[in-house]
């Protein structure tokens, strides 16, 4: 970018501090958790962009657009940058827009739907909600830091997926609001099935700024923690209580030792060489869960209300991805995969993985219900990393016997699991990003519209 471009992008919004050019905090700016992955951090660790804007409006986005559109300057767009997969690293430096600023929640309908801007925190969003009778149907682990938009841009499910599926499923995501990146950037409002053109796309075909998305009434949950001598006793369990719809659920996770090892902050509640689960269960249910526990074997570890994100402690804190950066923080060689067994088949696909690379695989296991209403065992096993050769062996050889993998060591949209096979998303891109200039280079399929007429 030249001096003449830093300016004219200045202009574009009301108040110049907003628009940032000190190397360090553009640096950070341009940054996600991308280094779970020892791959991608090989790739992404020198990119960077060179100039953050933080627009707080509609209007500023339109006119950064197309100001870049005019310029020919790439544009990625920032959420709170929580991501795994370098979904906010700029290959080809240009501009962040950075959406700190648009975190308003605008209303919460009686019938359970949240309108809101995209920076909106996603931990804000459950607390006012439950004010209001409601609460997210899922969520990350990093719910106290992540945005709503950067949920939908590059997220999938999480706690809640048990009961309501992921941000596909169930017309959970109701409507979403985006400008487009063209000489003249439009307001396009996507609704129904048409949210999907959108969705975890990772801001390549559009800038969200308007969600409705829909929640679920809010129950009272109680946390549980219990501890069995075996993974496969834990897994049983687990499995039972995940599949049986008479439990009131949120959170049903199991973990192999040695992982519980890494959770320092919540060790008292762990058992050495033993198998964990936690759960979330509706508090009404807690004493039924605890003594089903007790009579399949299982040791009570904790047992206790869940007040609010505030709780203490707070076992959503090590789950889902926040599992494996527990790990990583003990081991900088673990990293991970993320994983589908078979809800009938799981235990052999287990033994299979187990007899070819041993403790090289760590089983979590995250229950969640996919588009069909199926529980299936959904998984992010901890992978101890040793090249990418045979990281690239346990991918091919758990595809080879039925376990769906979503790779996370993949910088592109299509590579990471999510892509639609439908081609919406590129075909969305082709329509509103011409130019190829919204994150380039992590829509792989696409072409700007110079070379595919060519």
């Amino acid at each position: 970018m030249t001096a003449s471009d830093i300016a004219a992008l200045t202009t574009c919004i009301v108040d110049p501090t907003r628009a940032i050019t000190n190397a360090q905090i553009v640096q950070r700016l341009s940054r996600d958790f991308y280094w779970y992955s020892p791959i991608l951090k090989k790739q992404l660790d020198d990119k960077t962009a060179e100039l953050a804007l933080q627009p707080i409006n509609v209007e500023e986005i339109q006119r950064i657009l197309a100001c870049c559109y005019e310029r020919n300057i790439p544009v990625t767009t920032r959420g709170a940058g929580t991501g795994n997969y370098g979904q906010a690293v700029p290959l080809h430096g240009g501009v962040i827009l950075d959406l700190v600023n648009m975190d308003r929640i605008e209303a919460i309908t009686p019938e359970g739907v949240a309108i809101c801007q995209p920076n909106v925190r996603l931990g804000t969003l459950e607390s006012t909600a439950r004010e209001q009778g409601f609460e997210l149907r899922c969520y990350p682990s990093t719910i106290v830091k992540a945005s709503v938009g950067g949920f939908l841009g590059g997220g999938s499910g999480g706690i809640g997926s048990v009961a309501h599926g992921g941000l596909r499923d169930f017309d959970t995501v109701r409507a979403i609001e985006v400008v487009t990146m063209e000489a003249e950037p439009r307001i396009i409002l996507h609704e129904g099935q048409a949210v999907h053109d959108v969705l975890h796309a990772w801001g390549t075909n559009g800038i969200i700024t308007k969600i409705w998305l829909a929640l679920t009434p809010a129950v009272s949950w109680a946390q549980c923690c219990v501890a069995f001598d075996t993974f496969d006793q834990a897994f049983t369990f687990s499995e039972q209580v995940a599949y049986d719809p008479y439990w009131i659920k949120r959170l049903v996770t199991t973990f192999e030792w040695p992982i519980p090892s890494c959770f320092a902050p919540i060790i008292n509640i762990t058992r050495p060489n033993k198998s964990l689960i936690f759960f979330m269960v509706a508090a009404t249910q807690l004493a039924e869960l605890e003594a089903e526990a007790k009579t399949a074997g299982g040791e009570i570890t904790l047992a206790a209300d869940y007040t609010g994100l505030r709780t203490t402690p707070l076992l959503s804190d090590y789950t889902w991805n926040h599992t494996t950066l527990w790990a990583i923080k003990q081991d900088a060689a673990f990293t991970y995969l993320q994983c589908g067994f078979s809800p009938t088949d799981a235990r052999t696909q287990f033994a299979t993985l187990k007899r070819h690379f041993g403790d090289e695989i760590l089983f979590h296991i995250e229950f969640m219900k996919n588009g069909a209403g199926t529980v299936i065992p959904g998984s992010i096993p901890l992978i101890r990393f040793t090249t990418e050769q045979r990281l690239n062996e346990i991918i091919d050889l758990c595809r080879s016997i039925g376990v769906t993998v979503a790779n996370p060591h993949v910088n592109n949209v299509e590579g990471g699991g999510r892509y639609r096979e439908d081609n919406v998303q590129l075909l969305t891109k082709q329509k509103y990003d011409p130019r190829g200039l919204l994150n380039p280079g992590k829509m792989v399929t696409f072409k700007p519209a110079s070379q595919a007429a060519m």
